[in-house]
């Protein structure tokens, strides 16, 4: 005699109100996540994203910042990075605490998506969706808090960078800051990245096809942006190109 607990037997019930086609669609969702955040951060040497780029020029920074006096301009760029990183922390809470608050009351909501999709749905299906759609703004909390932190790290490693550039320590502790600073901008996209998707997903309140569309679009922008935008063949061009001045009419 087999004996199940009332709550497995509940949520089994439970499960069987959405369709195959929205486990598909919530599976493809969560495998373009993990799939473009490890194409970005593990791009092909011959093929390097916008991130991987801007690591570099990161790492630039902090070198060129050691024989910089005073170092006004570093400290104003890294103190910019981290009120960014506080607004998208502080944006995620209010998203959040506005999610939990709509689980609450799903009644004008379903009314809504019912609409949409034309079906009578459960009110648990729609307090699912939507938490799907939190399940991402909470990791993009986590990060940009994370990502505040490290800046803040970076910031006083910075400061330990000694004045003199002949000092031994002076270039070995501005890579240190620059590789700080890389992490804290690879957590700071991470969020990025879970606020896209935050929004992909609540598509699913219009159906599992919205959402795969959805899905889909997100991905695809995300990629563009990082391997085929007008900024990351800028930040392509050699310094001898950028030095080129064009001749003018006048001149040819």
């Amino acid at each position: 005699m087999v004996w199940t607990t009332p709550w497995i037997h509940t949520w089994t019930e439970r499960l069987t109100l959405f369709s195959t086609l929205d486990f598909i669609a919530l599976g493809l969702l969560i495998l373009a996540w993990f799939w473009i955040g490890w194409r970005i951060e593990n791009p092909r040497s011959d093929r390097p994203s916008v991130s991987s780029l801007m690591a570099d020029f990161r790492r630039e920074w902090m070198d060129q910042m050691v024989t910089r006096d005073p170092r006004i301009f570093d400290s104003q760029v890294i103190s910019s990075l981290r009120q960014a990183a506080a607004f998208f922390a502080s944006a995620a809470m209010l998203a959040l605490g506005g999610g939990l608050a709509l689980v609450g009351n799903t009644e004008q909501l379903a009314g809504v998506a019912q609409d949409l999709t034309l079906s009578s749905t459960p009110v648990f299906v729609f307090e699912i969706k939507i938490l799907a759609s939190l399940a991402f703004l909470t990791n993009a909390f986590l990060v940009y808090v994370w990502s505040h932190r490290l800046f803040g790290y970076c910031s006083v490693l910075m400061a330990a960078v000694p004045n003199a550039p002949s000092d031994p320590d002076a270039y070995p502790r501005a890579r240190q800051a620059a590789e700080i600073n890389i992490t804290a901008a690879r957590s700071f996209n991470r969020g990025l990245r879970s606020t896209y998707f935050a929004l992909a997903a609540l598509a699913w309140l219009a159906g599992p096809m919205a959402l795969i569309a959805a899905t889909l679009v997100t991905t695809a922008v995300l990629f563009r942006r990082e391997f085929v935008s007008q900024s990351r063949a800028i930040l392509l061009e050699s310094p001898a190109r950028l030095h080129q001045v064009p001749k003018t009419d006048a001149q040819s």
